[in-house]
């Protein structure tokens, strides 16, 4: 099977520096977050080049904590603080202006978001994901997206939990929604290249 049916959309899930207090962002206890921001950059550049359109989803929210909701219940404290500049994008993740940089207030990008109005704008069926964390944001937007009907392809070598333990089970949990689910950032750019040498007219 292929693993992209239809238009593809990359979209990079909180692709942040850090969190605002502990508990927030991707945490340095998960080994290899040097590399897997390398292939969050290289996705996007590649994507840009072939014509994949990419929306940048960024978590945010107020010192006063007064929209946070029950995000304090469970392991994570204060985070994602909009005026922090530890909450920025990695470095080389800078939306162009024509590219949509979507703010949200919950984990799922879809949740309290014009994100399902701008993936029907682009007629996506294909939605590429990666950022962090996986057993979190990256979970439940994958999560929304197989129920949305979108296909649900993740990076897996380009999103990081809070554990690897966590890491792990949120993209088996993935794989059992939707089985063509996982894929590398090589593999999801070769796709891409198809993709686009499919949709390109003969010279």
């Amino acid at each position: 099977m292929s693993l992209i049916v239809g238009k593809p959309v990359v979209i990079a899930v909180d692709p942040q520096q850090g969190g605002s207090e502990p508990g927030g962002g991707i945490p340095a206890d998960m080994p290899g977050r040097a590399e897997r921001s390398a292939r969050m950059v290289r996705i996007v550049e590649r994507a840009r080049e072939l014509g994949v359109p990419v929306v940048f989803i960024q978590e945010v929210h107020k010192r006063s904590l007064v929209e946070i909701g029950r995000e304090l219940d469970g392991a994570e404290g204060p985070h994602c603080f909009e005026d922090d500049p530890k909450n920025d994008f990695i470095d080389g993740l800078d939306p162009r202006p024509e590219e949509f940089h979507i703010r949200k207030r919950r984990y799922s990008a879809f949740f309290g978001t014009e994100l399902e109005i701008v993936l029907k704008g682009y007629e996506a069926e294909t939605l590429i994901l990666f950022g962090g964390l996986t057993d979190v944001c990256v979970h439940y937007t994958a999560v929304d997206a197989h129920q949305h009907d979108y296909r649900v392809r993740v990076a897996s070598d380009a999103v990081g939990g809070s554990s690897q333990r966590a890491h792990d089970a949120a993209l088996e949990a993935i794989e059992y929604l939707q089985r063509d689910a996982l894929a590398s950032t090589d593999e999801l750019i070769a796709a891409m290249e198809q993709w686009a040498g499919a949709a390109s007219p003969p010279a």
